[in-house]
């Protein structure tokens, strides 16, 4: 199987797409080149973020918030995540809409809900590449 490509797009880059990438790369492994984005990027990682998922082990430190300027070529799947009409249009092969909550201002076990969530979507989503 070719390596496929994957871009999570969210408003800033900061927290839903970020943990989907995360998650891609801990799914896919080395069968995945996956990216993050936002439409306006905040320049940060949320430190909420960083801690949720550093509770399954995962380093979130490492990634960095980017500009959608930032993602180029084609991808296999582009994921957005209620952003809306802010979504500039990628090249893809395949295009899904994932309306989910920012989690950013949420309690703890709704944040973990949305982790959750995304873990559970991005696992499925490999399952059909």
């Amino acid at each position: 199987m070719t390596r496929k490509r994957l871009l999570f797009v969210c408003v800033e880059n900061a927290n839903r797409s970020q943990m989907a990438e995360a998650f891609a790369r801990i799914h896919g492994g080395d069968l995945v080149d996956a990216m993050s984005a936002g439409s306006r990027p905040s320049g940060r990682i949320n430190p909420r973020a960083v801690q949720f998922m550093a509770e399954l082990g995962y380093d979130l430190t490492s990634h960095t918030s980017k500009s959608l300027d930032e993602a180029t070529g084609e991808f296999d799947a582009v994921v957005t995540m209620g952003c809306g009409d802010s979504c500039p249009w990628v090249p893809a092969k395949q295009r899904l809409d994932w309306n989910l909550p920012d989690p950013k201002n949420m309690p703890d076990d709704a944040y973990r809900a949305v982790r959750e969530e995304i873990s559970s979507r991005v696992r499925a989503l490999l399952e059909t590449l």
